[in-house]
């Protein structure tokens, strides 16, 4: 399931994710899963017919990443791998940032998050000027859709309709848009 929520010049995407990493960091081994969320630059392309065509859209380069996950092996609700990647070096995010108030009230701190534009992207690294300026009260006014969103992709992941391995026992997977 891929959720989009677009903007001017920005986009929230959101879905759900089964992840085994082959080389995982200590205390990160075995299969996760639950929703993966990123705010991303949107491009809009040229038409490519009449102007009745449809409009060519990209979900562009990613600014910022959030991980609802939990390790498969755990107990549903536990939010033991929920973590965020503050900024990305081109398509590649940065290094796992674990956050207590995350982990504690995950749709919340998203909510926080995503209400402050401005600060996200400072945090990211990307200047505000490559963002249109209507994008951090539209995104802010979105929040309440997104966070639904989320949260009812979290309750299809933990009920088992969502985020589920295609390859048993795989050493190596990643199921889910994101």
């Amino acid at each position: 399931m891929l959720y989009v929520f677009g903007f001017e010049s920005i986009g929230v995407v959101v879905s759900d994710l089964y992840f085994v990493d082959p080389d995982p960091g200590p205390g990160q081994e075995g299969a996760e899963r639950g929703v993966r969320l990123e705010v991303r630059m949107l491009e809009r392309g040229e038409l490519r017919g009449s102007i009745y065509s449809a409009q060519p859209i990209a979900v562009g380069r990613p600014i910022w990443r959030g991980d609802l996950l939990e390790s498969v092996a755990g107990t549903p609700g536990s939010h033991d791998r929920t973590h965020h990647h503050p900024s990305f070096t081109g398509w590649e995010p940065g290094y796992r940032h674990f956050v207590e108030e995350l982990s504690a009230d995950p749709l919340g701190w998203v909510a926080a998050r995503l209400r402050d534009l401005d600060a996200l992207l400072a945090e990211a690294g990307v200047s505000s000027a490559e963002v249109d300026p209507r994008d951090g009260d539209a995104l802010r006014d979105a929040v309440p859709e997104i966070i639904e969103s989320i949260r009812r992709l979290l309750e299809r992941v933990r009920s088992g309709g969502a985020a589920q391995p295609r390859v048993e026992d795989a050493v190596s997977a990643r199921v889910g848009w994101l």
